[in-house]
């Protein structure tokens, strides 16, 4: 039995290093802002090669059923994730909003 792994700290060391971030808030902002909009463009080009795909596959273009369907099994998790994002954001938003100040 090899007990090296369980007294590896490394995951230790991140942690301490996520709580000490040292990013100010323009840089936070700019970098969540950022991070959405890679994440938007990700979920488009999904949709956009599912549909391609299915296309294809109903023009004869292409055969490979499976292919197709991974891709739009890909793409409907992708946006049923970016729907669960979207409406805990507005849940925090709205919780936000409620705190009196």
């Amino acid at each position: 039995m090899i007990i090296s792994n369980f007294l590896n700290t490394e995951h230790i060391t991140r942690q301490t290093q996520i709580s000490n971030p040292g990013t100010t808030v323009g840089e936070a902002q700019q970098n969540f802002g950022a991070n959405l909009k890679n994440a938007i463009e990700q979920l488009n080009n999904a949709q956009q090669a599912s549909d391609q795909k299915t296309t294809a596959l109903a023009n004869g273009e292409i055969d490979d059923l499976h292919d197709v369907m991974i891709t739009a099994q890909k793409a409907s998790i992708m946006l049923q994730t970016g729907v669960q994002v979207q409406k805990k954001v507005i849940d925090a938003y709205n919780e936000v909003m409620r705190m009196q100040v």
